[in-house]
């Protein structure tokens, strides 16, 4: 990677608008992503792609942030796919004519642009993601260079998406100070609830611990930034901010002060190094995979009502009538929609985001197998023929004991006629 990026951003926002509110419940400000984006490089271009005659909210913050706005004319059959045809294009035309462009910033949780980002990839550009864990497809955080989780970018639990002040005749017409924005604002922390609970450090020790290693293969001092890299490198989707780190040297003071890592040197110089085979690192860390076997039995269990589809929180709360020891931090997931969402890529469940009930969780395709293909139909029994019974002499049969052999048929000859054969000769009379 080169110092100092030129970042194209692309935003699919009918598909990042659609995910954060099903599964965040808040509306989508496109300044989060921005500014974290920022911090990367230099926002040389922002698109953002949708059917803005119906967005009308949405423009007014698409144009304080300079976005430019590409309408996408929907197809008469409602073609879905408009939005993600048009930005793939620009982005590999951009990319094509724009050298100064070395780094691209897609935004959205949509699987359908991993042959974008595989192919940017083959052009030397460093490729950033920008969605929800609860609802971007394990796949493409996994394909990327550093996905940027939307989730982390909250600043707390209790953010809220600043409202427009009413204007002076508003105010005036309104005497009762019921819904004030300040006091809205306190109502709605309410609503949203706290901030989920961070993850535990054990579960990021192995990934550190694999940067570690690759680190020492190299002979390369391990140094905090180094060390990052080297982690995103192996998974694009980590991120301090998980494990309730305001940033990674934080998170590494955390993992110093839990006896995970040793590290040396000061004045923002450490050097980090593992603890060895007598540290945390034999200590069992479960996988995100040992928690699918619970899921599938609350699944099977109330097999019935997800056929007609149920909502995220009314699974969740099976799950914890059925499984009351069950935690998501402990398997690496800090809310329940990111793990149906990693759920949902291992086939188990299928989730439909639904802007009014939130997230539609329905069975997934390993509860219904393809039907086996037709066998063709076995062939009939052959007759089997009467074998000839063997003859025992003095016993009766109807066979002879050895018959003799068939006489040839004779063909009977004709005669050829004679000479005067065909000439009536008169007959001689009797004397009388």
């Amino acid at each position: 990677m080169q110092d100092r990026l030129s970042i194209a951003v692309f935003v699919d926002y009918d598909n990042i608008e659609i995910g954060v509110k099903s599964t965040l419940r808040r509306e989508f400000d496109v300044s989060l992503p921005l500014g974290a984006l920022k911090e990367r490089g230099d926002l040389v271009a922002k698109f953002a792609y949708a059917n803005w005659g119906r967005q009308e909210g949405a423009t007014r913050q698409m144009a304080e942030n300079a976005v430019q706005m590409v309408q996408r004319i929907p197809s008469p059959r409602g073609d879905k796919n408009g939005a993600d045809i048009n930005l793939a294009l620009d982005a590999l035309e951009m990319a094509f004519t724009h050298a100064h462009v070395n780094a691209f910033a897609i935004v959205s949780g949509d699987s359908d642009f991993i042959p974008l980002v595989n192919k940017l990839k083959e052009y030397g550009k460093t490729v950033f993601v920008v969605g929800g864990k609860a609802f971007t497809s394990t796949i493409l955080q996994q394909n990327c260079h550093e996905f940027v989780s939307y989730e982390s970018l909250l600043e707390d639990g209790d953010r809220i998406v600043p409202q427009p002040m009413p204007d002076r005749r508003e105010r005036m017409d309104r005497p009762d100070r019921q819904d004030r924005p300040d006091r809205q604002d306190r109502k709605d922390k309410k609503e949203r609830g706290p901030r989920p609970a961070p993850l535990e450090l054990s579960q990021a020790y192995p990934l550190v611990e694999r940067a570690l290693q690759v680190l020492e293969r190299r002979a390369v001092q391990p140094q905090l930034g180094l060390l990052k890299s080297t982690m995103l490198q192996l998974d694009p989707a980590f991120s301090e901010r998980a494990y309730g780190a305001g940033s990674f040297s934080d998170f590494v003071d955390k993992l110093k002060k839990a006896d995970f890592i040793n590290v040396s040197g000061s004045g923002g110089r450490y050097l980090i190094e593992r603890k060895g085979s007598g540290g945390t690192s034999e200590k069992f860390v479960p996988r995100p995979e040992e928690a699918l076997p619970q899921l599938r039995d609350v699944l099977e269990t109330h097999r019935m009502e997800l056929e007609e589809g149920a909502t995220a929180e009314e699974l969740e709360q099976w799950m914890q009538t059925e499984y009351p020891e069950f935690q998501l931090p402990k398997y690496g997931f800090q809310q329940f929609s990111e793990f149906l969402n990693y759920a949902q890529d291992k086939t188990v469940v299928r989730l439909e985001p639904d802007e009014e009930r939130g997230l539609i969780v329905q069975l997934g395709a390993e509860f219904y197998p393809p039907a086996l293909p037709a066998q063709a139909p076995e062939p009939l029994p052959e007759e089997e023929e009467d074998e000839p019974q063997p003859i025992v002499e003095g016993q009766p049969t109807i066979f002879e004991p050895n018959p003799p052999p068939p006489k040839p048929k004779k063909t009977p000859t004709r005669k050829r006629p004679s000479a005067g054969a065909g000439v009536r000769r008169p007959r001689k009379r009797k004397p009388e």
